[in-house]
C-alpha cells in the first residue's frame, strides 16, 4: 500500500500504451511554452541587429535547436506526463535550462559562443536523459526510445567537441547535431512499423503547436511596434505603415488558423513528425517578419540607389516562406471530404500570392506605404475567397440536410 501511495505522489512516467483521445492542455504546459517564447524573442532580436548571411544562418540554427528542445519536452509531457510531482519537477528543470540559454544571449560577443554552447549541451544532455529514463519505468518502450537515446547522445558529443575544434569545423559540428537530433524520430518510425505499432501526432500536440505559433505571432506584433519606436517624431506616413504592418500580421494569423486550426494530423508517425518539423519554417519566418520590420521602416527615409532594400527583401521573403509553410502543413492534416476542392484551390492561391509578394519585394521599388498596402491587399483577397468559399460550402451542406 505504501508503494502505491508513493507511486501516486511521485508519478512515474505514463506508459506509452496509455493514450488519451481528448487531453486538455495543462497550465504547466502553457507556462513551459512561455519560457521558450522568451528564447525565441532573444533570438529574433539578435537577428534584427545582424541580418547578414551569417546572422541568418545562426538564427536558423538557434530556432531549429530551440524548437527541438520545445518539441521533445512537449512530446514527452504528451506521452508520459502525469499529475505527479516528478512531471512538474522535470518540466521546471527544463524551463531553468532554457532560461539559462536565454541569459547567454546577453553575453559579450567574445563570450557568447562558449556560454551558448554550454547551455545547449546541458539542454541536449537533459532531453537525452528524459527519453532514456522512460525505459526504466516502461520496459516495453525501450525499443522505441533507443534511437532517441543513441542519436541524442552522439549529438551531445558533437556539441561538446565544438568547444575544442578549430573555428572552421565548429559550425559543421553544430549542424551535424541537428541532423542527428532530427533523424531520431524517423528511425523510431521504422521500429514502430516493424512491430506493427501505430502512432500519430495527437490532437493535443497539434493544439500545442498552434498555441506556440500564437506566442510567436505576438513577437511579430512587437516587431511592428518597435518599428514605430525608432522615430522620435511621428508623422502620418509612419502611422500608416504601422497600421498596415499590424494588418499584415493579423491577415497572416487569419489565413493560418483558418486552414490549420482544429484539424487532426494524418495517421502515421512519419507524417506527424514531418508536419511538426514544418512548423520550424512557420516559426522561423514569423519571427523574421517581426525582426525585419524596424529595418523596413528605415525605407521611409528613402531606398538605396540600387532600388533593392535588404530589410524589404528579408521581410517579403519571410512572408512568402510563412505562407508556403501553411500550404505544406495543410497537406499533412485531415479535412472533411467536402472541403477538399476548396482546400486545393486555396493552397494554390496562397502559393501564387507568396510568389507575388516575393517579386514585389525583390524587383519593384515602391514607396514603403504602397508596398505594405499591396501585401495587405493580396492577403485580403485570400481571406475574402477563403471566407466566401467556406460559407458557400456550409450553405450547401445545410441544403443537403
Amino acid at each position: 500500500m505504501q508503494k502505491h501511495h508513493h507511486s501516486i505522489w511521485w508519478g512515474p512516467p505514463r506508459k506509452f500504451s496509455q493514450v488519451f483521445e481528448e487531453r486538455k492542455i495543462s497550465w504547466l504546459e502553457l507556462f513551459f511554452d512561455l519560457v521558450y517564447a522568451i528564447v525565441i524573442s532573444k533570438t529574433t532580436r539578435g537577428l534584427a541587429m545582424n541580418t547578414s548571411a551569417q546572422g541568418i544562418a545562426d538564427y536558423a540554427y538557434f530556432v531549429i535547436i530551440i524548437f527541438w528542445g520545445w518539441y521533445n519536452g512537449s512530446q514527452y509531457h504528451d506521452l508520459h506526463g502525469t499529475r505527479g510531482i516528478r512531471t512538474r519537477l522535470i518540466t521546471l528543470w527544463q524551463m531553468m535550462i532554457v532560461a539559462g540559454l536565454a541569459v547567454t544571449f546577453n553575453s559579450p560577443a567574445a563570450l557568447f559562443a562558449g556560454r551558448a554552447t554550454v547551455a545547449i549541451a546541458i539542454l541536449q544532455l537533459y532531453i537525452t536523459y528524459l527519453w532514456w529514463s522512460v525505459g526504466i519505468y516502461d520496459k516495453d518502450h525501450r525499443k522505441y526510445n533507443l534511437p532517441y537515446t543513441v542519436c541524442y547522445s552522439l549529438a551531445f558529443v558533437f556539441i561538446v567537441a565544438t568547444l575544442f575544434v578549430p573555428q572552421p569545423y565548429k559550425r559543421i559540428f553544430f549542424w551535424l547535431t541537428l541532423v542527428l537530433n532530427y533523424a531520431a524520430p524517423f528511425i523510431g518510425s521504422v521500429i514502430l512499423k516493424r512491430n506493427n505499432s501505430e502512432f500519430s501526432l495527437s490532437s493535443s500536440m497539434i493544439e500545442r503547436l498552434g498555441l506556440f505559433t500564437i506566442i510567436v505571432f505576438g513577437e511579430a506584433i512587437l516587431g511592428v511596434v518597435n518599428g514605430l519606436n525608432i522615430f522620435e517624431v511621428f508623422i502620418l506616413n509612419q502611422w500608416i505603415c504601422f497600421g498596415l504592418g499590424i494588418l499584415i500580421v493579423f491577415s497572416l494569423w487569419w489565413i493560418f488558423f483558418s486552414l490549420i486550426a482544429d484539424r487532426q494530423a494524418k495517421t502515421g508517425f512519419t507524417r506527424g513528425s514531418i508536419a511538426a518539423m514544418i512548423y520550424i519554417l512557420t516559426l522561423a519566418s514569423l519571427g523574421v517578419i517581426g525582426a525585419a520590420f524596424p529595418g523596413l521602416m528605415n525605407d521611409l527615409n528613402g531606398l538605396p540607389e540600387s532600388g533593392i532594400s535588404v530589410p524589404r527583401l528579408i521581410y517579403g521573403s519571410s512572408i512568402a516562406l510563412f505562407m508556403l509553410s501553411i500550404v505544406l502543413i495543410s497537406r499533412y492534416l485531415v479535412y472533411p471530404t467536402e472541403y477538399r476542392k476548396v482546400k486545393y484551390k486555396i493552397q494554390l492561391l496562397i502559393a501564387i500570392t507568396a510568389g507575388f509578394i516575393w517579386l514585389i519585394s525583390a524587383l519593384i521599388a515602391l514607396p514603403l506605404a504602397w508596398y505594405l498596402l499591396d501585401i495587405f491587399l493580396l492577403l485580403l483577397v485570400i481571406i475574402v475567397i477563403l471566407t466566401m468559399g467556406w460559407f458557400r460550402l456550409q450553405l450547401r451542406l445545410q441544403e443537403l440536410k
